[in-house]
């Protein structure tokens, strides 16, 4: 049996090539993100890697392990997607730099643990700004693209569980990702036209260093009792 026959047993093909897309990644140096983008250039794919400038520091270091597996099929850029202004300027620059845009991820995440009586005003404002609206924004520039190039193109929200469960101390965060969702929803239906596909992919459990913060002490015994641990 080939890797291929095992592939297709379990419904999944992932033997297809992205040689020549460019697909841009929001939150670009996080857990998730960072195991996106060596996906993509390992299926042949640019990837334009959108961080946060708190994050600068991190780029080197980044840039050396994505290149190792694709030299020079990568290109970084500092932007606060909370803030329109920026993320039109960064999206600029990626079709500058590549020429072109066949799909964005939106992975950008932010959470701070908190009973929801403790939530201040601004606290909530932060969570929604980087997890829904970002992703808001990024995918309206995204799609501004799509349309402007008439080449369709895709769309991928990096939502949660948290969408759709309740889970303590996460109101802002699970409220934000539930948007998400919706947001979703609305943008597939009016972008179909556009031939823009918008979907989201909710991940449980993910030991990233944000998951880690959020999964620790009791809830992480609790984990240990899923036979699959997930």
């Amino acid at each position: 049996m080939t890797s291929y026959d095992v592939n297709l047993s379990y419904g999944v093909d992932n033997t297809f090539s992205l040689h020549g897309k460019v697909i841009a990644v929001t939150g670009g140096l996080g857990g998730i993100a960072m195991a996106t983008n060596r996906l993509y250039l390992e299926k042949g794919a640019k990837v334009a890697v959108i961080y946060p400038p708190f994050e600068q520091e991190r780029v080197s270091q980044a840039s050396e392990v994505l290149n190792a597996i694709a030299k020079d099929a990568v290109s970084f850029h500092c932007c606060d997607i909370t803030q329109a202004d920026q993320v039109d300027s960064t999206f600029d620059q990626i079709i500058e730099e590549h020429g072109k845009l066949d799909g964005l991820v939106n992975c950008a995440g932010y959470v701070m643990l908190q009973p929801a009586l403790e939530v201040t005003a601004k606290e909530w404002q932060k969570q929604l700004d980087v997890n829904l609206t970002g992703s808001f924004l990024c995918a309206k520039a995204a799609a501004n693209i799509f349309i402007q190039h008439e080449s369709g193109g895709k769309i991928i929200n990096i939502a949660s569980q948290a969408a759709t469960i309740a889970i303590d101390q996460h109101v802002a965060y699970t409220s934000a990702k539930a948007g998400l969702i919706g947001m979703t929803k609305v943008l597939a239906l009016e972008w179909a036209k556009h031939k823009i596909n918008v979907n989201t992919i909710s991940p449980t459990v993910v030991l990233t260093p944000m998951g880690e913060k959020a999964w620790q002490g009791e809830k992480g015994e609790h984990m240990k009792q899923c036979p699959v641990l997930r």
